[in-house]
């Protein structure tokens, strides 16, 4: 039985959720990979769980209510305060260590180099650090040991798929996608007649959007999304260099939280003409980043109705490779693209695929 210890930082959504697939899942691997997977240590902003042998199932599930409940693992019997996440790594970690970051946080950035330089292994979730400056992303990926396909398409294959055109020496000319299941949401539900407000009520209610919906509708992380990308094709960027146009007027972007949502009504009959005037030319609107020229552009389109951009429905992303030998029809990735589940199963495969 090869033995890898895991040491997750972050405890959200995708980081409950990835607790629920390795617990789940223990074992499967045991008896096809042969391959364990204790949980050495949890970490929130506040607390951590740390045990070298391995914490407990019931120790995790119970972890995994109090973390529902909004309280912090440093609340749980065996939890204690801690905030410097290099100190967990340099406590917990141990020869054949995975370090997972699930936050959302440019925190987490030198606790992933402390861990590469001990000569262990990160699998990734968190898009900040690797959209940050190109030596940070030039550092922790040139390592060799990090993985990071969650970061762009969930567990959509964006980055091997990426890695494998590279591996052929194909020639990548054009990548077109739709990189947020949040906004292709609208789109759709904008295309089938519906107001703007209405639906962002609706993807807020079912958990689509961030708790400030104008972090989902600002455009930043499908920017960050194409950056990465556009990094892993070899593409030396910064976030300074996208032409980003948000969904949202300025104006409202700087309202406080409640007079937005209030006022979000106001924004109904734009949106309609819009939709209106796509569908005249027989296109419709899609939210999309697309890498060309080695530049990065990121806003709202009208595409064609009948192109692979134009037929996409719900909350999916996709992405368009147009290449040298994909030159007339394009290759297509797609698949969820809103879900902790999603987002946490593309870190389960990253971890596991350390021992192939």
């Amino acid at each position: 039985m090869t033995r890898i210890p895991l040491i997750i930082l972050g405890a959200g959504n995708v980081g409950r959720a990835l607790i629920r697939q390795l617990l789940e899942a223990a074992p499967l691997h045991a008896a096809r990979d042969g391959l364990a997977l204790p949980i050495v240590a949890w970490c929130d902003r506040a607390g951590a769980l740390v045990e070298p042998d391995g914490l407990a199932p019931e120790t995790l599930a119970a972890a995994e209510v109090t973390k529902a409940g909004g309280a912090s693992l440093a609340e749980l019997p065996q939890g204690y305060h801690q905030h410097d996440l290099t100190a967990i790594v340099d406590v917990a970690g141990t020869d054949g260590c995975v370090v997972v970051d699930v936050t959302a946080s440019a925190d987490t950035a030198p606790a992933l180099e402390l861990a590469l330089r001990r000569g262990y292994c990160v699998a990734t979730a968190n898009k900040i650090p690797l959209a940050g400056a190109q030596a940070t992303f030039d550092g922790l990926v040139g390592s060799g040991r990090f993985r990071y396909e969650s970061t762009v398409g969930s567990a959509v294959p964006v980055i091997e798929t990426t890695r494998a055109l590279l591996r052929a020496a194909d020639r990548v000319d054009v990548v077109r996608g739709v990189l947020s299941g949040t906004l292709g949401y609208l789109c759709s539900g904008l295309q089938a007649g519906r107001p703007f407000s209405a639906l962002l009520q609706e993807a807020m209610s079912r958990g689509y959007t961030e708790p400030d919906p104008r972090v989902d509708l600002g455009g930043q992380d499908v920017a960050r999304k194409a950056l990465i990308v556009a990094r892993t094709l070899g593409w030396r960027l910064e976030m300074a260099d996208i032409q980003l146009t948000p969904w949202l007027p300025p104006d409202y972007a700087a309202l406080p939280l409640a007079d937005f949502l209030a006022r979000a009504a106001e924004l109904d009959a734009g949106f309609a003409a819009q939709v209106t005037a796509a569908a005249a030319e027989d296109r419709v609107l899609r939210y999309v980043a697309e890498l060309a020229g080695g530049r990065i552009t990121v806003g709202l389109q009208a595409v064609p109705t009948d192109s692979v951009l134009g037929q996409l429905r719900g909350n999916d992303n996709l992405v368009a490779f147009h290449t040298r030998y994909y030159p007339d029809s394009p290759l297509v990735l797609q698949g969820r693209g809103a879900g902790v589940d999603a987002a946490a199963a593309g870190v389960h495969s990253d971890i596991v695929a350390f021992t192939g």
